[in-house]
């Protein structure tokens, strides 16, 4: 299982250093197919946290884009640990479908290349219950790519500041599925020996992805990249409604 985990992580950093991101999805859903995706989660956060630590100081506009977006961090956290708190997650009846119905709609959004465009009062409106949804959905998973992923990229951002702004939704959700996760006793200490341990193979897949980048297409990568993510979607999906 050691292995597996290692290998789930390269992986999983590979994808992140061509794309900048898609570490948390594909870690989880591919371990997922081997265990709960609660324990999954729980394994995923030591090596989401740190990649996003050095996403999330990548740019020179910190501090203007934590005040900017703050409501979504808030429902982040808000949805994260209300979700916790329902016991939602802890439950693979709950979570099996969950995880499969946002892995294909994240595919989905990614094959067709979707893109949405929201003004500055859309986004003020929109920016607290956007975090709350991510927030339960990574409760649920460990999976937080929608719909704040598709908020981000709508709101017409700069590259830089995009990349900066995932990296603070990122590390929110890190963060508050960590405090959750501690909170309702489903982190146990082996798990966070595994999580600690998995920052090597994901570190290591980060620079081979980062090597790859200027070699592939990175259009290409993205297509299989999302190809792959709905097929395991969908293999959720079917085990939950085949039982």
């Amino acid at each position: 299982m050691t292995a597996f985990i290692a290998l789930v992580f390269v992986l999983a950093g590979i994808v992140k250093g061509v794309i900048g991101m898609g570490l948390p999805t594909v870690a989880v859903a591919l371990l997922s197919m081997v265990m709960a995706p609660q324990e999954a989660a729980a394994i995923l956060l030591v090596p989401s946290f740190v990649t996003n630590v050095v996403q999330l100081f990548a740019g020179q506009r910190l501090r203007h884009l934590l005040r900017r977006f703050s409501p979504l961090v808030l429902g982040i956290f808000a949805g994260t640990w209300g979700a916790a708190l329902l016991g939602i997650g802890q439950s693979a009846s709950i979570a099996t479908p969950i995880l499969g119905g946002a892995l294909v709609t994240y595919a989905v959004l990614g094959l067709r290349n979707m893109r949405f465009t929201l003004g500055g009062r859309a986004e003020r409106i929109l920016s607290l219950p956007a975090g709350a949804v991510t927030g339960v959905i990574t409760a649920a998973t460990g999976v937080f790519v929608l719909p704040a992923v598709p908020f981000l990229q709508a709101l017409g951002l700069e590259k830089d500041d995009l990349v900066q702004a995932l990296g603070i939704c990122f590390t929110a959700c890190t963060v508050a599925l960590g405090l959750a996760l501690a909170g309702t006793g489903s982190l146990q200490v082996a798990t966070g020996t595994l999580s600690m341990l998995a920052v090597i193979p994901a570190v290591a897949g980060m620079w081979l992805g980062q090597l790859l980048r200027s070699r592939i297409s990175a259009a290409l990568f993205r297509r299989w990249f999302f190809a792959g993510l709905l097929i395991i979607g969908v293999t959720f999906l079917g085990k939950f409604l085949l039982g």
